[in-house]
């Protein structure tokens, strides 16, 4: 007998919920670093040097999630890695460089001689919309069963817009979050457009998913399950009847519900990901190969669970101590 069952049923779900929260809490974190670059266009140079303060202790271990998923595909699921890296080629090249760019412009904006200094900004601008734009081509293409053909392509198209227009709406929650006075109220402008791009993704990837999938529909429309799942997207209209109630209402001289935004765009997020997990599993490669079909030997899957239960602690407390530390309003950007 096994202690918790047998271990090649257990085993691939553990790792398939380790690689999606790894996913999720990625989406999350690195999204909303993303979407302050995205919106580098629309602000004074002053305020730009505010917007990297206000990421400057998180972005690099934001991207710390998105290795630890990546890894955990390689790893306890190898089949699938090649079904979906061959399938991805192109945009995860692209992502790469993108994330190269931002990087390599974060630092240099700041030791570069002065009229250098907006090349840089363009270049972390540029590095933010790859990334962004890739990973949502990339959702596009997943959603639609890794097949390429103009249809999927335009769909993925949609997603990749819609995406970075979502990191967009989550990086304007978290300035409002984090800073003050004028960069604040813009904060608040750019929030109260991003949240129609935000509404018309979630409604994107809803309706697309059954359409693509009988398998899915079914999951979705069937009785009971379409009064159990109920709670899912009416929870998201509250959700953002909530956020366009307290954007009209920001800032406020106290600074109360500034926290409202990114707490409620972080829930629709959260929302969105559990929908597209129920819709999928337990398929990790669509309709194609399911987590018990693609996953290594259990033997394998139980050593790399020894040690992921010593590195995902360190990771998260990484994370937590960050946040901890760097709390509160983002002060005047320095590096004396």
């Amino acid at each position: 007998m096994y202690l918790f069952g047998d271990p090649a049923t257990w085993l691939p779900v553990a790792f398939a919920t380790l690689m999606g929260l790894s996913i999720l809490i990625y989406v999350v974190l690195d999204g909303f670093d993303l979407g302050v670059g995205v919106l580098f266009p629309f602000a004074e140079a002053e305020e730009k040097d505010r917007m990297i303060a206000s990421i400057g202790p998180f972005w690099d271990a934001n991207e710390t999630w998105l290795v630890l998923a990546i890894g955990i595909l390689l790893v306890a699921f190898p089949t699938a890695h090649g079904e979906i890296l061959t399938a991805l080629y192109l945009p995860v090249a692209v992502m790469l460089i993108g994330l190269i760019l931002r990087g390599v412009a974060f630092e240099f904006r700041a030791k570069a001689p002065a009229h250098w200094k907006q090349t840089w900004n363009r270049a972390f601008l540029a590095g933010s919309l790859m990334t962004a734009l890739s990973q949502g081509y990339m959702l596009g293409i997943y959603i639609m069963g890794l097949e390429i053909t103009l249809l999927t392509v335009g769909f993925a198209i949609l997603t990749a817009l819609f995406l970075t227009i979502a990191y967009s709406f989550i990086g304007a929650a978290w300035l409002i979050l984090k800073t003050e006075g004028a960069l604040q109220a813009k904060a608040v402008q750019w929030a109260r457009g991003g949240i129609f791009g935000v509404v018309l993704g979630l409604g994107a990837v809803s309706l697309a998913s059954p359409l693509v999938s009988a398998r899915i529909f079914e999951k979705w429309f069937s009785v009971p399950e379409v009064f159990l799942l109920a709670p899912l997207p009416l929870f998201s209209v509250a959700l953002v009847a909530v956020l366009w109630a307290v954007l009209r209402r920001l800032p406020t001289r106290d600074d109360s519900f500034a926290w409202v935004p990114f707490v409620a765009a972080v829930s629709l997020f959260v929302l969105g990901f559990f929908g597209m997990a129920y819709s999928f599993y337990p398929y990790v490669v669509p309709e194609k190969l399911t987590i018990y079909e693609a996953a290594s030997a259990p033997e394998s899957l139980f050593i790399i669970l020894v040690g992921t239960c010593f590195v995902l602690p360190m990771i998260l407390g990484y994370t937590v101590l960050a946040y901890t530390v760097f709390r509160g309003k983002a002060t005047a950007l320095s590096y004396d």
